[in-house]
């Protein structure tokens, strides 16, 4: 009986350990994790669409291809140290919207998040309701598309202004010269739309309404990135060259990262 008995106790253990060491046999791979390896052009994409979908940017209207051009300069200014230190606000307005959208957008780029979605005016000289043609003179009254760095606040005829310096050889650098400045404008209003169709203009300055002139004016004043967009065959920018970018999010192209780097968090 008690041979039996320890027979009995020997089976149960060794049924026991099979059962706890059994596992299924696609178990490893159900656990596996492989990170997909991405290279810099794929890995900006994917950072600018992070920005853009978190920001909630497309439900304002703002098209992706702008998005992605202010950030490439704003990444090559960051990188030039052109820009105030720890600068996270970059203002984009897209010239290729009519004046009654509100096509500016100030944008946190590191906290992801849209600060103002509003209305702003193009020059008289540019066009009516659409701006379309675009200029560096004085007296043209023409806006000028491309990068700006914002400047100091003054107190001039439009009141309490923006100085705005322009980057681009050529296309805007004439800014200060022209006093292209941010201000308020009261023909930048709803009312304006309703009774001629359109916003007013102004003699090439980006006006905005008087409603949140100082927002915006306090939000981006020293040292920000201001980009303005428009139809224009003839512009360039060499802040739109990818390089140096793309070389700082892969050094050592053309090496690849994994999708969860996070490497450009900081900028």
């Amino acid at each position: 009986m008690r041979k039996h008995f320890w027979w009995a106790i020997c089976v149960l253990m060794l049924i026991s350990v099979s059962v706890i060491s059994w596992k299924p046999s696609n178990a490893s791979k159900n656990i596996e994790v492989k990170s997909t390896p991405i290279n810099a052009k794929e890995y900006f994409t994917q950072y600018v669409n992070d920005i853009y979908q978190t920001a909630q940017l497309q439900q304002t209207g703002m098209d992706i291809t702008v998005f992605q051009k202010a950030i490439t300069g704003y990444l090559n200014l960051k990188l030039s140290n052109k820009l105030l230190q720890n600068s996270e606000v970059i203002t984009v307005v897209d010239f290729n919207k009519s004046s009654r959208e509100k096509r500016m957008w100030i944008i946190d780029v590191v906290k992801k998040s849209l600060l103002l979605n509003t209305w702003v005016a193009h020059g008289q000289g540019s066009g009516n309701d659409m701006a379309t043609a675009f200029s560096n003179n004085n007296e043209s009254h023409q806006s000028s598309l491309g990068f700006y760095l914002t400047q100091d606040v003054y107190i001039g005829k439009h009141g309490r202004s923006l100085r705005l310096d322009g980057l681009d050889a050529g296309v805007n650098n004439a800014a200060l010269a022209r006093g292209i400045v941010i201000h308020a404008a009261d023909y930048v209003c709803q009312n304006t739309i309703n009774q001629i169709g359109r916003l007013g203009r102004s003699f090439g300055c980006p006006a905005v309404s008087p409603a949140v002139s100082d927002l915006v004016i306090n939000t981006i004043k020293g040292r920000s990135m201001l980009f303005i967009n428009g139809s224009s065959s003839n512009y360039t920018s060499k802040l739109l060259d990818p390089t140096a970018p793309l070389n700082y999010l892969m050094p050592n192209a053309p090496a690849t990262i994994s999708a969860d780097s996070s490497r450009v968090a900081s900028l």
